[in-house]
């Protein structure tokens, strides 16, 4: 289990000692490659010299066959070993007693907003958008700078116009910019947009926005956490390269950088991720020399008729309307389906949400906060499932609870009965169930079975597989063995004893955190491994992978994620980071992708405790020092690790509370269903042309996951190589849109 400080670095051990055995060395002494670099640099170009660029140029005519490819510049022989550390996990927690699914007012059928009246000038220096995946920190005057610097694929200077499926959210960021004078008593409403025959896909104002019903329009109001420090858990620093575009340092060659801190073009920059509901911001202000995104969430209906669609954004000033900005919205003549291509899993803690909603991180069962606690659980997976994401926990509740089967907390998440009008849900998966359960996840097991045995172990499996079988059998489900372990014989055992069983239980898969190659080998009774890497042994892993997927009672899964192998969830990578993860799965065949937590809010793994999510970007990790290259740094200096939500109510931090009694989703979560979408159209778009959807997966995702090798076979622990993915969302966005066209011509 990810219970100590130092697991994360553990398992990387564990994974090259098994691949190059005694001679590997340990990773905590932050020893950086050839030379001594502890930083990475800007520009995924591979040229001799690269500077950084502030933000990705806008691209509106690029197509997909035009993104780039950039190929790995390895170096002869390093020197030395950059610190690489493994992931956390979240703490054990009791568990929870059934709750009733909650019911929800359904609203009415959306009325059209009033129609806007032009004002003689606008109050902002410049009023622009795009699709969200280029991220436009708080201090950024891009339009004011430059109209013509902020056309790209959704914004050709005086609309929004963009495209989506029937069955698909898609969105806009809209930028406010207030170059010299503060703009104050800001409002803003998109309410519908009118197509075919009068049809609205809109949305009736509502107070409860966690009622999705008649609610197809959300608009949120985002707020920026300050980027102190590098991630040193989602990119090593060695190769400049390896790091987000807008934080790398000048570099030459194979990325060797130079310069400081002060030399990565976004330093101490305020990096947009916090998603707070419109509704609980009914006005705001501008501040001079500053911006402001309102980001804006569209779901098309199934309903929807095909065509175009035309409304308009309304930006008031003290109650008074000041500019109008249309937006025009293709629906094209396809659905995406409910159950996404692209399977997840996201961890959803317990105690952190109780301290923060509650004050009470293990309420006593039958009381008015376990009857809080249950509600605002099931709103997590609610708002989860609008942006295509499944959910797993610890089964944890108030009571004491040893039957071997879920919660019923759990029944309407897995029967879908969560995700319908009667619960206030209406969107993507309607009715359809989570599609997976994580049987003591994090390898609780241990603590509530006794001493293991074989026998126990077939026991509870068999009671375990006999009520999905019975109740939901078309949920994926598995026993969480054990977390992060280097003790692979013992892994192997107790595989081996649940694979050995007489009954139902032999029919249970079995789950580990471990690298693929060496635990394929030594526990092949396992069948689910999950891994997380940067870089490996391309022609192992490869034969591995393949293996897995030829076997059907085996799963490969990958977690986390880690530059150069896959875009990270660090808050200040690259705004395609997330929307690229999905592909690179998709390309290599991972069954599924796991995010060990959601909810991290106390950092006890680091011993700095509770965070205030809504003024620290520090989330994970230490950052007791001042790095010149790095900034703010320590063990394991992580933004927005396990933090995928935000408290809507904060009981540690109440100065910082919204008063919301469900979370608020991050621009993070939102980038993955960006991608996650994008896979659905991959999968349509293969069944009608395979050779042409294999060739823009190769063009947008050249180099993914084990493909960029290691630079050394006795020491398979680094790469020099630059990211294979443009960072330009314009080349994404193109992508796309070929692929929309080939599904409907």
């Amino acid at each position: 289990m990810r219970y100590t400080a130092f697991a994360r670095q553990a398992q990387w051990i564990f994974v090259f000692a098994s691949i190059i055995g005694a001679g590997c060395r340990p990773f905590a002494t932050g020893k950086p490659r050839n030379p001594p670099v502890t930083t990475v640099s800007p520009s995924p170009s591979v040229s001799a010299t690269a500077s950084p660029s502030a933000s990705p140029s806008a691209s509106p005519s690029v197509t997909a066959s035009s993104s780039p490819s950039v190929s790995p510049t390895p170096t002869a022989s390093p020197s030395a070993t950059p610190t690489v550390t493994a992931s956390p996990s979240p703490t054990a927690t009791p568990s929870p007693s059934p709750s009733p699914s909650p019911s929800a007012t359904v609203t009415s059928t959306p009325s059209p907003s009033p129609s806007p009246t032009a004002s003689t000038a606008s109050a902002f220096s410049a009023v622009w958008a795009n699709d969200g995946g280029d991220k436009v920190t708080q201090e950024e005057l891009r339009g004011t700078t430059s109209s013509s610097a902020v056309v790209n694929s959704v914004w050709d200077g005086t609309k929004i116009k963009t495209f989506a499926a029937k069955n698909e959210v898609v969105a806009f960021n809209l930028v406010l910019e207030a170059a010299t004078t503060a703009v104050n008593q800001v409002s803003v409403s998109f309410n519908q947009l009118t197509g075919p025959g009068g049809a609205v896909i809109g949305t009736t104002p509502s107070t409860n926005v966690y009622n999705w019903v008649n609610r197809n329009i959300e608009l949120f109001h985002v707020r920026y956490l300050q980027i102190k420090g590098l991630s040193l858990l989602s990119y090593d620093n060695y190769d400049e390269r390896h790091i987000p575009k807008r934080f790398q340092r000048p570099w030459t060659g194979t990325g060797l950088g130079s310069g400081n801190w002060l030399s990565r073009p976004d330093h101490d920059k305020y990096y947009p991720d916090i998603a707070v509901p419109m509704e609980i911001v009914p006005t705001f202000t501008v501040a001079a020399g500053k911006n402001q995104s309102i980001w804006a969430d569209i779901y098309v209906p199934k309903s929807a008729p095909a065509g175009i669609y035309t409304g308009n954004v309304t930006i008031s000033v003290n109650g008074v309307v000041n500019k109008t900005v249309p937006v025009e919205l293709r629906v094209r003549g396809f659905t995406l389906p409910d159950v996404p291509t692209s399977k997840t899993m996201l961890y959803l803690g317990y105690g952190d949400i109780n301290q923060r909603y509650l004050g009470n991180a293990w309420p006593n069962a039958g009381t008015a906060d376990d009857t809080a606690s249950k509600e605002i659980r099931s709103k997590h997976f609610r708002v989860a499932h609008r942006h295509k994401i499944s959910m797993i926990d610890s089964n944890p509740g108030a009571d004491v609870f040893n039957a071997d089967r879920p919660r019923n907390d759990w029944l309407p998440r897995l029967d879908g009965s969560l995700f319908t009008a009667a619960n206030g849900y209406d969107g993507p998966g309607v009715n359809t169930g989570n599609g997976v359960f994580s049987i003591h996840t994090y390898g609780t097991w241990k603590n509530s079975w006794g001493t293991p045995s074989q026998a126990s172990m077939n026991t509870r499996m068999d009671a375990w597989e006999t009520w999905f079988q019975n109740n939901s059998p078309s949920t994926e489900r598995f026993l969480y063995l054990i977390d992060e372990s280097t003790d692979t014989a013992q892994t192997e055992q107790w595989a081996s004893w649940a694979k050995a069983s007489t009954g139902p239980g032999a029919n249970l898969m079995t789950f580990a955190t471990a690298p693929l190659v060496p635990t394929l080998t030594a526990a092949p009774s396992l069948s689910i491994i999950a891994s997380w890497f940067a870089v490996a042994p391309k022609d192992a892993w490869e034969a591995a992978s393949q293996s897995v997927q030829a076997n059907p009672s085996k799963r490969f899964y990958a977690y986390n994620g880690k530059r150069p192998a896959s875009g990270s969830f660090a808050t200040e990578d690259d705004g395609v980071a997330l929307r690229q993860l999905p592909w690179g799965q998709y390309k290599k065949g991972i069954h599924r992708w796991f995010f060990w937590e959601s909810t991290y809010y106390n950092d006890y793994q680091s011993g700095r405790g509770q965070t205030n999510v809504f003024s620290s970007a520090l989330t994970f990790g230490l950052g007791s020092t001042n790095n010149a290259n790095l900034g703010e740094s320590g063990w394991n200096h992580s933004n927005g690790d396990g933090v995928l939500f935000y408290p809507g109510t904060d009981r540690v931090y109440p100065s910082a509370s919204l008063g919301l009694n469900g979370p608020i989703a991050s621009l993070r979560l939102k980038h993955w269903r960006r991608g996650i979408q994008d896979v659905d159209y991959l999968e349509m778009a293969r069944a009608i042309n395979p050779v042409r959807v294999s060739q823009i997966i190769d063009q947008m995702v050249a180099k993914v996951l084990w493909e960029n090798g290691v630079a050394q076979a006795s020491d398979p622990t680094w790469q020099r190589c630059d990211i294979s993915w443009p960072t330009n969302p314009d080349i994404w966005e193109s992508a796309r849109l070929e692929l929309a066209n080939i599904i409907d011509p």
